[in-house]
């Protein structure tokens, strides 16, 4: 009995051991599932991140949403596919005419200075080889050549004569000098000239081309001047264009919408900072009412006191990215970008496995929401801000707030890493700025006006990589903000500079406000050269 007694003893003490062993392989066994679920995270994350950026290398970088998908979106999918009875639609054969639309090549033509050259017979030629009868001109015929003059360089010698009185000189009276009055010099001691002046920024900062390959051009053309001389020529021409920058600031700071971005902005010879940290091209600009104004200024960093102090004196609604910076903007009400929520969802597509079906998946659905407010916004192009406005409220306000819901059905399901997830966080934690669209009729969708605005400056970058100093970069904004805002005033840029390096230096106060607003790139006083071709 006692030996019995003793074995169920050691028994129920080796099941009690067996228990502990199972409960810890049973934890072991949930660590290790959850340490697999999150390797596993992990290498779904690195998948979407190698798919996506083999994208953005070798594929299309449009984001426009194929036709195919566009037909059967989200909202109108059963409408699509639905057919009488299962039945296949009948077919039908549509014949049109219509008439062929003519070119523009002619009309661009006739815009351009034309110089005819007539060929014609000698009188001695004008004679019939068949009858020796005189020939009379019968029809004529016509080709068009394009003839390409290529930049010549001249020297402008301004003398001017100094008068004196023979007879004060003769019987010593106190001799008038009278000098004749010649225009002051944009630079002066220096060979720049209105004409070079514009030249150089517009082949810069309209064409790209840095000043290292200006250099060489000139040389070319018989002209040596180095590159620093060029640089010198740019800070000093901006110090002019300074007056125009800052009574355009006076008038974008005075209107109600405005769009802000920034990019990133390579210097050298920052005080205090190594030349590998970005410095930022900070834009601002102005929206689809008031005059167009582009503005930009360089800072050292991306800190939103930048903009604050910018801005300072903005009150109204400031069109913006995600960037939490322009929070600390005061006064304003901060506008979102549909664009940038619905580029989330179109990168979650791009790096789907391939073969995968994009119509079928949450990606697609997000995506289908921001297709349809944009499809709204389509048709409400022409309309007035009060119309838009009452069009907003009664047809995008129900896609917003279907779109709010799915956000939140759909974060749970989805994990927060993944492409997907970053997407419906970005538009959940952008909501109250991606909403204010529906406030007033004159606020856009999106912030494209800003990042089309930024475009020129991004593509001369990849041209001339960096600025060496401070002082170069803010040059360069002040050049940029004169020529974007002439080039969205329908100016040609050339013959705008060469006007105001002509007109600024003859001002008696060059900070007079009314003479700059005569010169501003809006105004009506602009002589018509200074307008674009077809402007």
């Amino acid at each position: 009995m006692e030996a019995w007694t003793r074995q169920v003893a050691e028994l129920a003490q080796q099941n009690t051991e067996l228990a502990q062993q199972n409960t810890e392989l049973a934890q072991q066994n949930a660590g290790l599932e959850h340490q697999i679920a999150e390797l596993s995270a992990k290498l779904k994350w690195y998948e979407e991140q190698f798919r996506l950026a083999q994208q953005k290398r070798f594929g299309a970088s449009s984001e426009k949403t194929p036709p195919e998908q566009l037909a059967f979106d989200l909202f109108n999918e059963a409408e699509v596919l639905a057919t009488p009875q299962g039945e296949e639609p009948p077919m039908e054969k549509i014949t049109y005419e219509r008439r062929k639309r003519s070119g523009k090549r002619e009309p661009k033509l006739e815009e351009l200075p034309i110089e005819t050259v007539t060929y014609e017979l000698g009188e001695s030629e004008r004679v019939c080889s068949c009858c020796g009868g005189a020939l009379h001109e019968m029809s004529t015929e016509t080709r068009n050549e394009l003839a390409i003059i290529p930049p010549q360089v001249k020297v402008v010698r301004h003398v001017r004569k100094v008068y004196a009185c023979r007879r004060c000189e003769r019987e010593e009276i106190r001799t008038p000098i009278v000098t004749a009055p010649m225009p002051k010099p944009v630079c002066p001691g220096s060979l720049a000239s209105p004409s070079s002046l514009a030249y150089v920024m517009t082949q810069k900062y309209v064409d790209s081309q840095p000043l290292y390959r200006q250099e060489q051009q000139f040389a070319r053309l018989g002209l040596t001047i180095s590159r620093q001389t060029l640089a010198n020529w740019m800070i000093r021409g901006a110090e002019w264009l300074a007056l125009l920058y800052d009574r355009m600031r006076e008038h974008l700071l005075k209107q109600d919408i405005l769009h802000a971005d920034e990019t990133t902005l390579q210097v050298l010879r920052e005080p205090g900072k190594a030349a590998e940290p970005p410095s930022y091209l900070w834009l601002y600009r102005t929206g689809r009412t008031g005059p167009p104004i582009v503005l930009y200024e360089y800072q050292p960093t991306r800190n939103g006191d930048h903009a604050r102090k910018f801005l300072s004196g903005f009150t109204g609604y400031l069109h913006v990215d995600g960037y939490a910076g322009y929070h600390k903007v005061p006064g304003v009400t901060l506008v979102g970008c549909w664009a940038h929520a619905r580029r989330k969802f179109d990168e979650a597509l791009k790096a789907l496995p391939a073969g995968a079906s994009n119509t079928e998946t949450a990606a697609h659905q997000g995506r289908a929401f921001c297709n349809e407010l944009f499809a709204i916004e389509r048709e409400l192009k022409d309309a007035s801000p009060e119309e838009r406005y009452a069009v907003r409220l009664e047809r995008s306000k129900p896609v917003v707030e279907a779109y709010l819901a799915w956000l939140r059905k759909q974060r749970s399901r989805t994990l927060p890493k993944s492409l997907l997830g970053q997407a419906i966080a970005y538009s959940l934690s952008q909501w109250d700025k991606l909403t204010a669209f529906l406030q007033d009729g004159r606020l856009e969708l999106d912030n494209n006006r800003s990042e089309r605005s930024i475009k020129p400056f991004v593509i001369g970058r990849k041209n001339w990589l960096f600025a060496n100093t401070p002082r170069g970069a803010k040059a360069s904004a002040t050049i940029y903000s004169v020529i974007e805002t002439a080039k969205e005033n329908g100016l040609n840029p050339f013959e705008y500079l060469k006007y105001l390096f002509e007109q600024l230096p003859q001002l008696e106060d060059p900070k007079d406000p009314e003479a700059l607003d005569r010169r501003l790139p809006w105004s009506s006083e602009l002589p018509s050269i200074c307008r674009a071709s077809g402007s």
